[in-house]
């Protein structure tokens, strides 16, 4: 297992692995048109936003990236792990450090979590804070839960 900071060269892979997870895992639990909005809202630009600004982090495995999370203040986001290797301590690994690292400067911890997520956040005493709604603008509304970690 390989950590390190993503670079603009990660873009293209960071964006797969992430399109990937939303195409499989969540089109298990959302309606394609919440499932098209993650998607879109997962863009190469946003993505490559947050490389440019220092906030993506990647695992990679044999030099594929297989997992990525993004943080940005007391804010975890974009935490994906492609779906084979879920379940193999790649979210755990990346949690904790998040964790340490926002630690370091604040003392709550903020995150959007999926339907998929949940328990997975929830297991690391993660608490719910509120509901929040979005309108996809093609007949869907996503409901999202937003969490949070006390240190």
């Amino acid at each position: 297992m390989n950590l390190k900071s993503a670079t603009l060269n990660d873009q293209k892979s960071i964006y797969n692995l992430v399109q990937k997870t939303i195409k499989e895992v969540y089109s298990k639990y959302y309606s394609a048109g919440v499932v098209e909005f993650f998607g879109k809202y997962h863009s190469e630009e946003n993505i490559k936003a947050d490389i440019e600004k220092g906030m993506v982090y990647v695992i990679e495995e044999d030099g594929d990236i297989v997992a990525t999370g993004t943080v940005y203040e007391n804010h975890i986001a974009r935490l994906f792990v492609l779906p084979e290797f879920q379940g193999k301590g790649y979210g755990t690994y990346l949690m904790n450090l998040f964790e340490t690292k926002i630690f370091q400067n604040y003392g709550e911890i903020i995150l959007d979590a999926s339907l998929p997520a949940s328990k997975f956040y929830e297991k690391r005493d993660y608490k719910h804070l509120k509901y929040e709604e979005i309108d996809c603008e093609n007949g869907c509304f996503l409901l999202y839960e937003v969490l949070n970690k006390v240190k």
